[in-house]
């Protein structure tokens, strides 16, 4: 099973590349997936029916007990079946369902087959918080997968409203298991349902979890998220909301309900709210005109119908609910297929607009009528075997006294008799000619497109006949539950009540559709007492209009009046339990070094001017004072691993806070000059006072004996000296896993506010200049190399004066390859000699940090950081040009490998039976540099690496060469005006365009700043 799990995941990350080899073939391809696991399946057949299920257990989280536990036994087979079987069928149906040039393909493909490997694992699993993490997994999937086409907001919408309901539902649920295994004293499935939770807790326990399972199977009031979801492709509609997803619920409720159908909390859920979904979708699919809406709320109403039956706690009833969900499985996977076809040929699912489509399409209609009649329960299909078990296990509750029994029996002899009429609506509207609709144009199809959809109907057929050898498999599951073992699947058991129930349900069910124009006009006249997608969409518009009411109220003044509200509450709740607090430090010692009250006077001044000076640049050089005294005060500490790392980050900081206010006013509120100064001068000193009395307060609140002394023989048990990195990337390593995912985030929001529309792609390159020659950048030239007018900075300028020292550097020799794409202005051959000495060096001592931090003061943070501030040097030396020759790299590509290694160490332990994140070391000796010891920590580290520089690179391209680059589109109105009719607006006629979209302007036409090159001056 988790060789099986782990063949899904494969071959899932790398459908999107065959995708772009295969087109569509790819479905075939990736179906033989699930058509192995299922062949596979049917090998353990044998073993699962003789008592013995098939058991994997690999330890994961000891303390918690938690484990990688999965277990097959017949309701896992059972399901297993279907999730595989339908799966595979699906995938091939998408062969000629979609076309070549189908958006996101790949995409859609890679995720179909990973919530059929979900699914798999969800009906396998033995541990519930594996279960669950399956659980949540198939909601977030199906959100992707019914959000497909990303373009219609529709599609968005009903993504969005299954995964809140259905993840709601999941958090309730996840409650409930949590009480179940604390209770019940184990994680596993098998024992709690072996030994059941009686009691409060097992009350609470199981309805917590019976909401997450009616969430996710879409009963009454959940029910409406699932027709919304009919706005993704068929192919979804026919697995996910027939076969997979919304079986999730049905799985759970049979699979609990050997053990806890006798609680008292148990049949009003499972049988009041499934007889009462059972009938309003019924109901309202007799109010559809869209095929595809008409058989969603058909499905309701089964769900509604499977969940009752399965639930009900008796053999018999358990017998006939397994039967009726594998035919259900089948016969509602078809019809959507079908469905598919139909809207593919006529191209509408309006059966309005749709007539003659029998005569036309006999396969395809053919196929319909074998499923819809199994749905209505027409012998002789699989069906209407599943429907007289269900009305013969009811009838027996009832003579037995059972009260639930009437309700169930009432329930599903309604609903029967709403199925059949909506049955014959959907075969009526979809293929019969009508009087006053003409005969609908058809548009010629793959006839191998009704493969899938003929086969499951096929099935639905011969599995009435073959009833015999399923019902084994069925019956297994079955005999686990009370009421003895006399009654045994059929197609005829002869002449007996559940067939005259049978033939009432036919004749209401026809008079209804005689009927059908009396139905409507009831229907209209009656409204609608249960609109769950109402209450849904009011409860989401409160919700939305309170959000607006509280970020208006707390953010109206603007940023200083968000702040002041949180420092506020910072210092009523802090500040209050500060002042009641009574362990306070018995020894104060103001200093360890005398230079340290000196320093905190520097920061405290720089922390007041910064507060009260109006220029941006003045300001935030003032913060950094604040950060670097810092950084000294933890060199005398003792601390060399904090001043190395904050050093660098105060650096970075200043770089990115210098890139920022290239876009921002030089004053500080120049138009809007501060108010309330005295109340902000108070919270603000209150606030210090409060932090510092928390840091006395901490100092003297310790009551257990300090941890650190442990802290030198944990290192050297990592095979490291350093502590502190060895904390990061060893002892708490789920922490910096977090944070660097974090990072990557922090990464992604950045570039998304400033790239207008797709962020991927490395740093532009002097490639991207037509008739760029790296060699010629690199020699002196006699003549300028660039025609550019740069921006004007002194009175001379304005004058007209030329700017002869300027000029003559634009003939120096360049030491960087991008020196000249820099305004002569603006060069600086001092920055370049230094930045070109100075940044192979930092680079190496970056790697150098990167591989002794485990012994010495460094680490993958530090090492990144510095690499990072390498990268960071280019560009302010050379522009972006010059940072795309330094890193001709995709940033994202550096932020996914980083994680991903990181994570890859945390799951590799997994694979040789370990817990996650153990580590292992491989030691050896080398000649000159003695032993070499490299264990899974320090690929993690490398990971932490990647992923910094990635983050800094990103930076760079978003807060600088892309800002650059639309400044340079986007000129004043002055540079515009002076523009003397060489220029039409930001783009200028006769140029060039660059590769990052940026336009590469005619001599002299440099809108704003001197950042690009000439190409024809470049030739020369």
């Amino acid at each position: 099973m988790i060789a099986s799990l782990a063949a899904f995941t494969a071959v899932a990350l790398i459908t999107p590349l065959l995708a772009r080899w295969l087109g569509r073939r790819v479905f075939a391809v990736i179906a033989l997936l699930p058509a192995a696991v299922f062949v596979l399946l049917l090998t353990w057949l044998p073993g699962v029916l003789a008592g013995t299920p098939v058991v994997e257990v690999v330890p994961w989280i000891p303390a918690l007990d938690i484990a990688l536990s999965f277990r097959v036994d017949a309701l896992a087979l059972l399901l297993a079946l279907i999730v595989t079987g339908v799966g595979a069928l699906v995938l091939l149906y998408c062969v000629h369902y979609f076309a070549d040039d189908e958006p996101a393909l790949g995409r859609f493909a890679a995720l179909l087959l990973a919530f059929a490997g979900v699914m798999f694992g969800l009906v396998t699993a033995d541990d519930v918080f594996i279960l669950f993490t399956f659980w949540e997994a198939t909601s977030v999937l199906s959100y992707l997968l019914i959000g497909h086409y990303t373009g219609r907001k529709e599609s968005r919408g009903a993504a969005l409203q299954a995964l809140t309901v259905t993840t709601f539902g999941g958090l309730a649920m996840l409650v409930g298991l949590v009480i179940l295994a604390v209770a019940g004293g184990t994680t596993s499935l098998a024992e709690l349902i072996a030994n059941p939770v009686t009691g409060a807790a097992g009350e609470w326990a199981i309805a917590l979890v019976l909401l997450g399972a009616i969430s996710k199977s879409a009963l009454v009031p959940f029910h409406f998220w699932l027709p919304a979801a009919m706005a993704a492709p068929t192919p979804v509609s026919a697995y996910l909301h027939a076969a997979a997803m919304v079986k999730a619920g049905v799985y759970l409720v049979a699979r609990l309900a050997p053990g806890y159908a006798d609680l008292e909390v148990w049949h009003p859920i499972v049988v009041g709210l499934g007889a009462l979904t059972m009938l309003v979708g019924g109901w309202r699919a007799l109010r559809q005109y869209d095929l595809k809406l008409l058989l969603a709320y058909g499905t309701v109403s089964q769900l509604g119908f499977l969940i009752m039956v399965t639930g009900f706690g008796t053999r018999d009833a358990a017998l006939a609910g397994v039967a009726l969900l594998l035919a259900h499985a089948l016969f509602k996977a078809a019809l959507f297929l079908v469905v598919g076809i139909v809207d593919h040929a006529a191209g509408t699912r309006d059966w309005r607009k749709l007539s003659g489509l029998g005569r036309r399409m006999p396969v395809i209609a053919t196929i319909a009528f074998l499923a819809a009649a199994s749905m209505a329960g027409v012998p002789p299909l699989l069906g209407f075997v599943a429907k007289e078990a269900v009305f013969t296990a009811f009838l027996e509750a009832v003579a037995a006294g059972d009260a639930w029994a009437w309700v169930a029996l009432i329930g599903a002899f309604t609903g029967s008799v709403l199925t059949v009429a909506y049955t014959v609506r959907f075969l009526w509207g979809a293929f019969f000619s009508k009087r006053d609709v003409a005969a609908t144009p058809l548009h010629a199809g793959n006839p191998a497109i009704a493969t899938a959809p003929g086969l499951l109907a096929a099935t639905s057929l011969a599995a009435a006949f073959a009833v015999p050898f399923i019902e084994p498999l069925l019956a297994g599951y079955a005999d686990e539950l009370p009421g003895g073992h006399e009654y045994h699947l059929a197609l005829w058991h002869g002449f007996e009540p559940a067939l005259a129930i049978s033939a009432v349900v036919f004749a209401i069910g026809a008079l209804l559709v005689w009927g059908r124009q009396r139905v409507a006009r009831l229907q209209a006249s009656v409204a609608p007492l249960l609109d769950s997608a109402r209450g849904y969409l009011g409860i989401v518009s409160i919700v939305d209009r309170v959000a607006a009411s509280i970020t208006t109220a707390v953010q109206s003044r603007g940023l200083p009046g968000y702040l002041a509200i949180i420092i506020v509450v910072f210092i009523g709740g802090l500040g209050t339990v500060s002042v009641m607090n009574t362990s306070w430090p018995s020894d104060i010692r103001p200093f360890d070094y005398p230079a340290q009250p000196f320093l905190a006077l520097v920061m405290g001044i720089a922390a007041i001017a910064a507060a009260t000076v109006r220029q941006r640049m003045s300001a935030v050089l003032l913060v950094s004072v604040t950060g670097y005294g810092l950084v000294l005060l933890f060199g005398m500490s003792g601390a060399p691993d904090l001043a190395l790392t904050q050093a660098l980050v105060e650096t970075i900081v200043l770089v990115v806070f210098v890139l920022v206010l290239r876009r921002l006013p030089k004053q500080i509120a120049q138009r809007n000059p501060p108010v309330h100064r005295v109340a902000r001068a108070v919270i603000g000193t209150v606030a210090g006072i409060v932090m510092a009395v928390l840091g006395l307060v901490a100092l003297g609140a310790r009551i257990r004996p300090t941890i650190a002394e442990g802290l030198p023989a944990l290192a050297l048990e990592a095979h490291g000296t350093n502590i502190v990195n060895v904390m990061l990337v060893d002892v708490r390593a789920w922490d910096t896993l977090g944070e660097i995912s974090v990072l990557v985030a922090v990464a992604t929001g950045v570039a998304s506010l400033i790239f207008v529309s797709g962020r991927t792609g490395a740093a532009p390159r002097l490639d991207a200049v037509a008739g760029v020659n790296r060699r010629d950048l690199l020699r002196p030239v006699p003549e300028p190399a660039w025609s550019i007018r740069a921006p004007r900075t002194s009175l001379a300028d304005t004058a007209g004066e030329t700017d002869v020292a300027g000029e003559a550097a634009e003939t120096r020799q360049t030491w960087l390859l991008a020196g000249r794409t820099i305004s002569p202005r603006n060069r600086s051959i001092l920055i370049e000699v230094l930045v070109r000495l100075l940044f192979h060096p930092a680079i190496i001592v970056s790697v150098y940090l990167l591989f002794v931090g485990h012994n010495a003061p460094g680490g993958g943070f530090a090492g990144g950081l510095l690499a990072g501030l390498a990268l960071v040097a280019r560009y302010l030396a050379g522009g972006r040009y010059e940072l795309g020759e330094a890193a001709p790299v995709d940033a994202g590509r550096l932020l996914g490998t980083g994680l991903l290694l990181a994570a890859g160490t945390a799951a590799g332990a997994l694979l040789f039976g370990g817990p996650v994140f153990e580590s292992a070391w491989f030691e050896t000796e080398v000649p000159v540099l003695g032993t070499i010891s490299i264990g899974t920590s320090t690929l993690f580290d490398i990971g932490v690496y990647l992923v910094v520089v990635g983050l800094v690179l990103d930076i760079l391209r978003s807060l600088g060469g892309e800002v650059d680059r639309q400044e340079e589109r986007q000129p004043d109105d002055e540079e515009l005006a002076e523009d003397d009719g060489r220029s039409e607006g930001p783009e200028f006629a006769g140029g060039a365009e660059y590769a990052d979209g940026a336009h590469l302007p005619n001599a002299g036409s440099q809108p704003n700043t001197g950042s690009q090159p000439n190409p024809e001056e470049a030739r020369r």
